[in-house]
């Protein structure tokens, strides 16, 4: 059954085929709505594609390989990850390119990406911002007989990872040029942490810089190959970033590649309202993304009158970005289901595994009943996870999807 990964005997689902949310499966757990997660792949690879550019869905989001195929099989160009741990997850199941957004640091992690190494048929990538990595990964792979694609990350002050100026990075190109083991192949950069009231103009200057750097980078020939790649983009400035690469005409020059990945079961929180930004800077969109995923619960306590206690918690459900919200509550073991409103309702708080709500007036509920939650920052309600319930129209489950945190 779908279960929290602090609970043992973790059933891998097979039985779950066909049964019903609302009468056969243990709750809580992880929904994913078929229609909704389907739009959400086509919707994004669409824009990708239209705005010329290569799609590289950020996996650390769901590590869930099912999903990671039906990106690929959408079209991706290959998928993001986070850390060497990640990228071995993602080959077992099949993943043949990968971008690691971050530095490959410490010998253990750079022994298992040289390993995936030996088979020429796995393309991968990782980002250096210092010297110091530089070297270490130079002496390494030399020591491995293996060559490692690198590419410069660039950050902004106060950031994450990166550059902090554009000297540093062109210092650190004729760095990685005297390692015979490495091959620098493009420029990276992260817009997300970017913010305030003019965020939209540091983004767009950010991204001019990048595409600047790129092209000084090419025109003295730093770059191994003839195509550099070129990449920025989280799920919130993925539209911005892709206006800026194609009016600089990143794409003639270089690779340009987005990796938004929250995108694909999207949210009721932060990347709902990131979204509708986005809407309201392309008018020519004209739909966005839906909200694919959703925590189910059981009402558990009643103990006083405008107060329910909810069987889940922070060990089922993100609360770094908003608590969860409700949305419909249905009955148990009713089928078919018929889900009533409850986004009156407002849960106030939760703990370890109980989340406690203010029930709104007119709302009549019962010990047993069931509320669907969406969540804000899908991310930290993945990892929570080791099986999601993929379900149709019909609130039946048609497939099991195991992740791989």
């Amino acid at each position: 059954m779908p279960t929290a990964p602090n609970t043992a005997n973790v059933d891998k689902g097979a039985a779950l085929i066909g049964a019903s949310l609302v009468r056969d499966v243990s709750l809580p757990a992880l929904v994913l709505h078929r229609e909704a997660l389907e739009h959400n792949i086509r919707w994004m690879q669409a824009f990708v594609s239209h705005s010329g550019a290569e799609l590289a869905p950020h996996g650390k989001t769901s590590m869930t390989p099912a999903l990671f195929r039906r990106q690929l099989d959408a079209g991706a160009w290959g998928i993001t990850l986070a850390s060497a741990t990640q990228t071995r997850a993602a080959y077992a199941h099949g993943v043949r390119r990968v971008l690691m957004a971050n530095q490959l640091v410490g010998t253990p992690n750079m022994a298992l990406i040289a390993d995936l190494l030996a088979d020429p048929a796995f393309d991968f990538y990782c980002m250096v911002d210092h010297p110091d990595n530089v070297a270490d990964l130079g002496a390494y792979f030399a020591s491995r007989g293996v060559r490692l694609n690198v590419m410069i990350e660039y950050g902004v002050v106060g950031g994450r990872c990166g550059c902090r100026s554009e000297q540093e990075v062109l210092d650190l190109a004729k760095a990685i040029a005297a390692q015979p083991a490495l091959a620098l192949t493009g420029i990276e950069g992260y817009e997300g942490v970017i913010h305030g009231d003019h965020a939209v103009t540091g983004i767009r200057a950010f991204a001019a810089s990048l595409v600047r750097l790129a092209v000084q980078l090419q025109d003295s020939g730093a770059f191994a190959i003839a195509k550099p790649i070129i990449t920025a983009s989280g799920s919130a400035w993925y539209d911005l970033i892709a206006e800026s690469f194609e009016a600089q005409n990143a794409a003639g020059r270089f690779l340009s590649v987005l990796r938004p990945g929250s995108y694909v079961a999207h949210d009721h929180g932060i990347y709902k309202e990131a979204q509708c930004c986005v809407l309201d800077r392309r008018s020519d969109l004209h739909e966005g993304l839906r909200p694919a995923l959703e925590v189910w619960a059981h009402v558990q306590s009643l103990p006083e009158p405008g107060f329910a206690v909810i069987a889940l918690g922070k060990r089922d459900v993100a609360y770094d970005a908003g608590l969860p919200v409700p949305l419909l509550r249905y009955k148990a073991g009713v089928v078919p289901a018929s889900g009533d409103d409850v986004s009156a309702c407002k849960v106030t708080a939760v703990m370890d595994q109980h989340a406690f709500m203010t029930v709104a007036p007119g709302v009549d509920l019962r010990v047993g009943d069931i509320i669907s939650f969406g969540t804000s920052h899908p991310c930290l309600t993945f990892d929570k996870w080791r099986i999601g319930c993929l379900v149709d129209e019909q609130l039946n489950v048609i497939e099991t999807m195991e992740t791989c945190f």
